[in-house]
């Protein structure tokens, strides 16, 4: 008689579980948390909305965020065992559900994830749109519009006049061409934040620049996720 498979016993070249909304979409969005967050974070909340809190434990989700959350890709064996490997990194993690979030996509997971090593932490919005295909719509409560499926850049700066149209021209000087660029601000001459995908990888010369300028807080850079 034949051993009962899971539905992680699915391998695939691009993914592993039962779909890459799921699985594969999730991974890469708390991948790209991890990313903003500069580590592999010590904490984690992750909320998952409408569909996905109904789906999230049946369907391998909650597998997939965590191994996301440890740096897995989408094709890592390990997601399978992901809770196991958490525990084995000190991983401590807490699931939410919100079932009736009607303004919402239907997948949509909030991370809220801190190092305390470091002491930092970040809250990311995402949506897993199928086909392992998402788009982050909000980062530490500004709205943002992009998919890391491309180079992305994020920056936080004062809102002075010119800000935009200075980053943009140093960016193209790299020889680097912007395929969306979405601004956030909390108010006029306050706080900012730029997220700018791009075709091409940016120089880390480009990238101290930018750094070192008075009116540039922050800058986080996330290569193309796989």
């Amino acid at each position: 008689m034949a051993e009962k498979s899971s539905i992680f016993d699915m391998i695939g070249p691009v993914m592993i579980g039962p779909s890459s909304s799921h699985t594969a979409g999730v991974v890469r969005i708390a991948r790209a948390a991890i990313r903003i967050l500069g580590s592999l974070p010590t904490e984690a909340v992750i909320t998952f909305y409408n569909s996905f809190a109904r789906t999230y434990e049946g369907h391998g989700s909650d597998r997939a965020i965590v191994a996301g959350l440890l740096g897995f890709a989408t094709d890592d064996t390990r997601i399978r065992t992901a809770f196991d490997h958490a525990a084995e990194a000190g991983l401590k993690y807490t699931f939410q559900s919100v079932g009736n979030a009607s303004t919402m996509h239907p997948n949509t997971i909030k991370v809220q994830a801190t190092d305390a090593r470091s002491g930092r932490s970040v809250e990311v919005l995402g949506q897993s749109r199928g086909g392992g295909v998402i788009r982050i719509v909000e980062v530490d409560g500004f709205p943002s519009d992009f998919s890391a499926s491309l180079h992305t850049l994020i920056v936080d700066a004062d809102d002075v006049p010119g800000s935009i149209a200075f980053i943009a021209s140093v960016i193209a000087h790299d020889d680097c061409n912007i395929a969306t660029m979405f601004v956030s601000r909390k108010g006029k001459n306050d706080a900012a934040r730029q997220f700018i995908e791009m075709d091409s990888p940016i120089k880390e010369i480009t990238l101290a620049y930018l750094r070192q300028l008075s009116w540039v807080h922050h800058i986080t850079y996330i290569p193309t996720l796989d």
